[in-house]
């Protein structure tokens, strides 16, 4: 089983990623730090920290779908976060690796990012990494980006989550979805070794 989790900055995916961790004692791979190993790594890797998340996750896709791929054809299960996994990449596996995965994107209405931003979305951003350089973008800015990363989402037809207005409360939305379709991956295995 593939748990793969993405949405703009400062969304919870990697506090989510070490709760699901902690919850199935499964893995969690953070593409940010993947980024940054292979800028590290090779200079000349193609992409910069700096450029955008489009051509950033353009780039790292490749790796990442070989990932998915390797760790379906093994049996294993892996949590993947980061915003560099975009909506429509979802459609790029064939169904016997589709039906392994589970992936939710998560977004704020402009509502809430308006009423939270300096008190909950800034102030919550160093969760689990710490994040010392500076997310000072302002306020239209993100709101634009959110509005920009749910139309991609509705147009690929992946399962988008918005936060509107307790981010706490709605956030459980997505702990759920996420047990419900373990539930039917679990289940189909179950039902597959037991045909075998």
């Amino acid at each position: 089983m593939i748990i793969l989790i993405s949405g703009n900055s400062s969304t919870g995916k990697t506090l989510m990623s070490q709760k699901l961790l902690e919850k199935y004692q499964i893995p969690y791979l953070s593409i940010d730090h993947l980024k940054m190993g292979l800028y590290r790594g090779d200079s000349a890797c193609g992409f910069t920290p700096l450029d955008s998340t489009e051509l950033i996750g353009e780039k790292l896709w490749p790796i990442i779908k070989g990932i998915i791929m390797t760790n379906i054809e093994n049996n294993q299960n892996i949590i993947i976060e980061g915003c560099y996994i975009l909506p429509h990449f979802i459609k790029d596996f064939e169904v016997e690796y589709s039906e392994k995965i589970i992936s939710v994107f998560i977004g704020f209405s402009q509502r809430y990012i308006e009423e939270n931003f300096a008190s909950n979305i800034v102030k919550h951003r160093n969760a689990i990494e710490d994040r010392s350089y500076s997310e000072d973008g302002i306020i239209t800015d993100y709101i634009n980006d959110h509005d920009a990363f749910r139309r991609k989402c509705l147009d690929s037809g992946v399962k988008y989550f918005e936060i509107d207005k307790n981010y706490e409360e709605e956030i459980i939305k997505v702990y759920d979805f996420i047990e419900i379709q373990k539930h039917v991956i679990d289940r189909k295995f179950k039902e597959g070794a037991d045909i075998l």
